[in-house]
């Protein structure tokens, strides 16, 4: 049984580290590029909160000399630690509290991660780990990835609204058929649905506490840990087939949810959607883009 939010948080991404570190993408290259240059120097640490598989340090280890990845979750962490080099390495810990030495980071990353983070003691800990004139970004990706075919991206949104539906009834309290039922037309949960921002607004199942997206700019503003914020897009291009689309779907937290409470594949609809995604994507792999947000708070030098 969890004890706190943040540990349910950490174990609601058990169990399915191989199919997540397999589909996700890595961040793109040129917003590496531009971190290192808000710098003013070629970055010696960065240190990577919620690491997970260790996507996000692959990617920061291609313009940094070292990167440390703080990750809380055991699957998580043991899947990252036997996929990358000598100059990233990984310790167990938490946002708010890394172990990590005060003024050690050129950069403070967190990528698709912020959102499961308490905001107050994560800035208090970024602004602590910073050295002066360094920088913190926190950086997510829009779902669906852009594969230029309307019908499967809207195959994509109408499968992830149900899913919300049934995680909905979860955190309420639903059980057996009641879980189950049918979902009606019109049923709240689907016309709030966002594939920017799926955590505003949001009760979770298993004391699970995540917060929006779309307000993490202005909470660093409020936070007044930096001296001036920013937010910026950038496109990443990338590649897939109809098999790594649903795998995508499969990989996000409130499906695998649903999924160890005993929902199929069937009752949720993801049945429906890759019978309706293989026959528009196919197998051969197509460009995709991925959009990237980044949110960046910069420490005065």
């Amino acid at each position: 049984m969890s004890h706190s939010p943040l540990e349910a948080g950490a174990n609601r991404f058990s169990g399915f580290a191989g199919l997540y570190d397999q589909v996700r993408p890595e961040p793109p290259r040129e917003l590496g590029a531009l971190l290192a240059s808000y710098c003013g120097r070629p970055p010696e640490l960065v240190v990577d909160l919620g690491s997970g598989t260790g996507l996000s340090c692959r990617w920061a280890s291609g313009w940094a000399a070292r990167v440390v990845g703080v990750e809380p979750s055991d699957d998580m962490r043991s899947a990252a630690e036997a996929t990358v080099g000598p100059t990233v390495t990984f310790r167990r810990g938490w946002s708010h509290d890394t172990g990590l030495p005060a003024g050690c980071a050129d950069v403070v990353l967190a990528v698709q991660a912020l959102h499961w983070m308490e905001p107050a003691a994560t800035f208090a800990e970024v602004e602590r780990l910073l050295r002066p004139g360094g920088v913190f970004a926190a950086i997510d990706c829009d779902w669906p990835p852009v594969v230029g075919d309307a019908p499967a991206e809207q195959a994509w949104d109408t499968c992830r609204r149900q899913i919300r539906v049934f995680e909905t009834r979860l955190a309420e309290g639903a059980s057996g058929e009641e879980l189950r039922a049918p979902i009606v037309p019109g049923d709240r949960e689907v016309a709030a649905h966002s594939g920017i921002d799926a955590h505003r607004q949001r009760t979770l199942p298993e004391g699970v506490r995540s917060w929006s997206k779309s307000e993490h700019l202005g909470r660093m503003i409020g936070s007044g840990r930096f001296l001036w914020c920013r937010e910026i897009a950038i496109a990443s291009t990338d590649s897939g087939d109809a098999a790594r689309f649903v795998g995508l779907l499969r990989s996000q937290g409130d499906y695998q949810t649903l999924r160890r409470h005993g929902l199929d594949d069937a009752v949720l609809g993801v049945d429906a959607f890759a019978e309706r995604v293989s026959a528009l994507l196919g197998h051969d792999r197509r460009p995709w883009s991925f959009v990237y947000r980044a949110r960046l708070g910069f420490k005065a030098r």
